[in-house]
């Protein structure tokens, strides 16, 4: 039952929606399938699969709201989720931001959703572990590594006439390589809506050679270094990453409260300002082939193709629907994952054009210092290196560093291919005067 077909889904929602007496009523459906394999020690650790499927049903009386959760789906379970909604929406206190439910939308056609991937086995998984753990035991290197995939579906009716409904699969893999003596490490990671594009042989085969580079690191003096920033290290993960951390603050409301970069001396924000290097063009498409979609954000907001930043100048920012009415501006949903323009070279390419420099394969630990300058500190990890006339001359000790995205993206030298990463399409970057601040022990 985990992955429900829309007229499965809408059998259950519509239901639902016909034992309510609220004046708003809305039943999301979620559910799917996945599984995981770990591995540490060049040995299999956990591997597993679940399943999934919950409703959870929101009532309204004029600005009370409810919400309640089940997992049972026969009708005296749908009466009491939706019984416990509507005593918990009596019982709320008003909301002061409340906003009426949405009603029908026109979405994008999206197929973020691949059978191949909704068809991974224990074998499969089991198959792909080996696959990565072959290359470090060729070379007497350590990996721990990590695979999840998933199939899912998303579904939503309300009394308003919205309905949504839509699948996706996903597979993230990512492996970290150490030496026998522990002074070498090296990482890699891939994520796919296609586990076809995956071969986690290759991928570790990276993370080896990075791993075996890196022992006997030296430690040079912190300071200001022209970088060449890997995509791992730029937005691995959106929620902790630099361009992750400065997509997360395009929220007109905390611009217009001066609480984000984008917040203006004296109040408004910095919308149609230009504020990064002419060569910064970010923007989201849910339809994009490379990172495909579903295309409605959580409230039911439809998702379309949205330039954030084009050539360095600021061109839209996002906001809730009851922000956008007070302000009087168009309702734009946050991306679910964006794309940044690129350019042609690759990273051996930037190598080659650095008289003095550092390569980074990926920041860790990175926490904000200031928000209002999207000031940053982290640390680097698994393989970082100095580079000397075009070369690779040697691995260095990791680095604390202390940046803002804001000053890096006007610090441009170059821009590599994008490369998907964390579900989104970023290219590496050849950044000058990027700032470390200190030394540190870890590999």
């Amino acid at each position: 039952m985990a992955i429900l077909t829309k007229d499965e889904a809408q059998a259950i929602l519509k239901k639902v929606l016909s034992f309510t007496k609220a004046d708003e009523c809305e039943a999301a459906l979620n559910g799917g399938t996945g599984g995981n394999i770990r591995y540490a020690r060049n040995s299999v650790s956990t591997s597993g699969e679940e399943e999934n499927v919950s409703l959870a049903v929101e009532a309204r009386f004029g600005k009370k709201s409810g919400i309640a959760t089940i997992n049972e789906f026969d009708d005296a379970s749908l009466q009491k989720v939706v019984q416990r909604a509507e005593e918990l929406a009596r019982l709320a206190p008003e909301n002061p931001e409340y906003m009426p439910m949405l009603g029908p939308q026109t979405y994008l056609n999206t197929n973020p959703f691949v059978k191949a991937t909704a068809d991974i086995t224990p074998d499969f998984r089991a198959e792909a572990a080996f696959r990565s753990i072959q290359p470090a035991d060729a070379k007497n290197v350590t990996a721990a590594g990590f695979m999840e995939d998933a199939a899912s579906f998303q579904a939503k009716m309300n009394s308003k006439g919205l309905f949504t409904y839509g699948q996706d699969t996903n597979i993230t893999f990512s492996v970290t390589m150490r030496t026998a003596d522990g002074t070498g490490s090296g990482y890699a990671t891939q994520d796919f809506n296609d586990v076809s594009k995956l071969d986690t042989g290759k991928v570790s085969q990276i993370a080896v050679d990075k791993a075996l580079s890196s022992v006997q690191a030296k430690a040079i003096e912190p300071g200001k270094y022209t970088v060449i920033l890997e995509p791992a290290a730029l937005l691995a993960n959106v929620d902790a990453s630099l361009i992750g951390a400065m997509i997360n603050n395009m929220d007109t409301r905390l611009a217009d409260e001066g609480r984000s970069f984008l917040a203006k001396k004296g109040g408004g924000n910095k919308l149609g300002e230009k504020l990064f290097d002419e060569r910064v063009t970010i923007y989201s498409d849910p339809t994009h082939p490379e990172i495909p979609k579903l295309p409605w954000a959580g409230d039911g907001r439809p998702l379309e193709k949205v330039t954030w930043i084009e050539k360095g100048v600021v061109k839209n920012m996002y906001s809730s629907r009851f922000w956008a009415q007070k302000q009087g501006i168009q309702s734009i949903a946050p991306p679910s994952g964006i794309i940044m323009e690129g350019g042609s070279e690759s990273i051996e390419d930037m190598i080659k054009s650095t008289t003095k420099g550092i390569l980074v394969t990926r920041f860790w630990y990175i926490r904000p210092v200031d928000p209002q300058t999207l000031l940053y500190t982290g640390l680097t990890r698994d393989g970082t290196f100095y580079i000397e006339n075009g070369r690779i001359k040697h691995p260095i000790k990791n680095f604390r560093f202390n940046e803002s995205p804001i000053i890096m993206l006007n610090n441009l030298e170059s821009l590599g291919k994008p490369q998907r990463i964390g579900g989104n399409l970023i290219p590496p970057l050849k950044i000058r005067d990027f700032t470390f601040t200190s030394l540190s022990d870890a590999v």
